[in-house]
């Protein structure tokens, strides 16, 4: 995006009063200037691939978001390397997402081109390919288990993709992949469908992710994932009566051994083991007013780990300022075959006077299980040039008060009248107002923060049979929880509780609330639209509680029928 250079001011002459609209229009510019940076990020266009590694015959899902209107990206450079899929677009909350399916034409190191995209162009990108994938054809149907780091450390997360491969029409099906012993297994979004051919023969293939944690090293045994399902009969099966218009088929994947490694002596602690970990400035102002609030934002993104084990982006500690956090955002993705965090914490920082104020980077210890060392993500400290707060009030050279130019040609030097010495205790309790104003506003969003924390402590370890939360409760999780913590209490709410959140969806009766839990859902696990815009979604249908239906619908099955049962 274009930035134009700032106008130049002509300077003011010493000793002349500055008038009222310059002074303004001065401060404005300098306030404008300084949120640009935080304008340029919201107004990107950015690209993205779905993973950064594949193998030949796969494909990968290639997202270019913008807020451009009615442009459309230019794919034509990417038919050299890649065969096109089917593109789709879809408008949400002012931008636009576009997506197509790509496969190499070849392995290596593929090099995704700049694209154009109205007035301006992606990033190039690249994708790792492999030989194909040596499969054997293992009948009409077989399951695949894929882990993304087959020796992790102890508490890392770890990226477990199970693909069920079938070649004939299914009715029904159920596939289950059990926890190990010794770790936590957690399933992550929503099924992928695809198709592929192994050996010669096209199969459909159903992928679903989970994440899997470790908790204590040595040996883990990944139990197989196992397939049960239904399929349509052959037209030589059906006519000479082989088991009515279907057959069963079953599969399941040969076991798997981790070596799970102890955590090292000389990581860091609090102990962050990660594939990749980077920070940058979302907005980072290089100039404020005394007494008036500047916001920083900073932004990590982290591979290999949720937000529940991620650590909080620490806040610094501001000499001359006071320093107000807000709540972090978090999004997680499934992306590589591995889970994605992406958090953003924003905070306030007041100037308590005039001068130059430095603002400690943020620094996060952690350990790259690549590498297998230690590291440290940093960013720069920032210097803002804080201005007076009232210029009006206080001279350019101290901070006494400036006589007026009418007082200075009267050669008023007579002692002051109680009007003027009312005049001298204005900004006196205008100082006391603002620290007052302040300390409250300082008392109330720590109260906020105990009060949150505690009910989000309370939710996560509270049984599914206690009382049954009330409408206050959801509006508060509504406002200032999570969407797993909002998911809890909608199961708690439902009557008896619901076990999941796909039991939660076919309980609900009204089709808004279910929409707005899928599009939350999609947002966060499968970085299909916009979080925010879901989040607000959300809030809104549920902000009068749910409406359940009159009776419980029947659990579904967890790999639902392609073709509808004849």
């Amino acid at each position: 995006m274009t930035m134009h250079e700032p106008s130049r001011y002509r300077p003011a002459i010493p000793g002349a009063p500055c008038p009222p609209a310059r002074r303004g229009l001065a401060w404005l510019a300098v306030l404008v200037f300084a949120c640009l940076p935080a304008f340029a990020a919201l107004g990107e266009t950015r690209a993205w691939l779905d993973r950064e590694t594949a193998a030949m015959g796969d494909a990968v899902t290639l997202n270019i978001e913008t807020d451009q209107a009615g442009v459309a990206p230019d794919y034509r450079p990417l038919a050299a390397g890649f065969e096109l899929g089917q593109p789709y677009r879809s408008d949400r909350n002012g931008r636009t997402l576009f997506g197509i399916a790509l496969t190499p034409r070849r392995s290596g190191a593929l090099d995704v081109p700049a694209l154009a995209v109205g007035a301006e162009r992606t990033a190039p990108l690249r994708l790792q390919v492999s030989e194909a994938r040596a499969q054997v054809p293992r009948g009409d149907a077989f399951v695949e288990v894929v882990v993304d780091d087959p020796a992790p450390y102890v508490q890392q997360g770890v990226g477990l993709v199970v693909r069920l491969h079938y070649a004939t029409p299914l009715l029904s099906g159920e596939l289950v992949q059990d926890a190990p012993d010794g770790a936590s297994l957690q399933r992550v979004g929503d099924d992928v469908q695809s198709s592929r051919e192994v050996g010669g023969r096209r199969y459909h293939v159903v992928e679903r992710r989970y994440l899997l944690v470790p908790e204590r090293s040595g040996p883990l045994l990944l139990p197989p994932a196992r397939f049960r399902g239904r399929a349509a009969a052959g037209f030589f099966e059906d006519f000479f009566g082989g088991g009515g218009g279907r057959r069963e088929l079953s599969a399941q994947s040969p076991p798997q051994t981790l070596q799970v490694r102890a955590q090292p002596a000389n990581a860091p602690q609090p102990w962050l083991p990660l594939r990749e970990l980077r920070l940058r400035y979302l907005a980072a102002p290089a100039a404020g007013r005394a007494g008036e609030a500047v916001e920083i934002a900073v932004e990590a993104v982290a591979r290999g780990v949720t937000a529940a084990q991620f650590p909080d982006i620490p806040v610094p500690r501001v000499d001359g300022a006071q320093v107000f956090p807000e709540r972090a955002e978090t999004t997680e993705r499934f992306i590589d075959g591995g889970p994605q965090l992406t958090v953003v914490r924003r905070y306030a920082v007041v100037p308590l006077a005039p001068g130059r104020l430095r603002v400690a980077g943020p620094r996060i210890d952690w350990w790259n299980v690549r590498e297998r060392r230690a590291e440290a993500a940093t960013l720069p400290d920032l210097a803002l040039e804080v201005a007076p707060g009232n210029p009006d009030a206080t001279s350019a050279g101290g901070g006494t008060v400036a006589p007026s130019p009418s007082d200075a040609m009267a050669g008023n030097a007579v002692p002051s009248s109680p009007a003027s010495a009312g005049n001298r205790l204005w900004p006196w309790l205008a100082a006391v107002l603002a620290v007052l104003w302040l300390a409250t506003l300082a008392w109330a969003w720590s109260l906020r923060r105990r009060h949150a924390r505690g009910a989000a402590s309370e939710d996560a370890t509270a049984g599914a049979y206690r009382s049954r939360p009330v409408l206050m409760d959801l509006r508060r999780l509504l406002d200032a929880g999570s969407f797993d913590e909002v998911v809890r209490m909608l199961q708690r709410m439902a009557d008896p509780p619901a076990a999941d959140l796909d039991a939660l969806l076919a309980r609900l009766d009204d089709p808004r609330q279910r929409e707005a839990l899928e599009a939350m859902r999609r947002a966060l696990w499968a970085g299909d639209g916009d979080a925010s815009a879901a989040r607000v979604a959300l809030r809104s249908a549920f902000r009068e509680g749910p409406r359940w239906k009159a009776t419980p619908a029947a659990a579904r099955e967890p790999l639902p029928p392609l073709y509808p049962e004849r």
